[in-house]
């Protein structure tokens, strides 16, 4: 497999992914490597192709 680790996002996985904060729908941002919550302006990290739903490790967005 050609790709790193951090590139394995399951896509599939946003159909059961919610916002920990709204309870909200989630986005994929594939460049940043991030579930975004535009309802909370937050957006949640994936390392080693597993998101970290942690608010506290999550960054503010526009």
């Amino acid at each position: 497999m050609n790709e790193t680790p951090s590139r394995n996002f399951d896509r599939r996985m946003l159909e059961a992914l919610v916002c920990p904060l709204t309870k909200g729908r989630l986005s994929y941002d594939a460049q940043a490597q991030e579930l975004v919550s535009k309802a909370a302006h937050l957006a949640f990290p994936i390392r080693n192709g597993i998101p970290i739903m942690l608010v506290d490790e999550a960054r503010e967005v526009d």
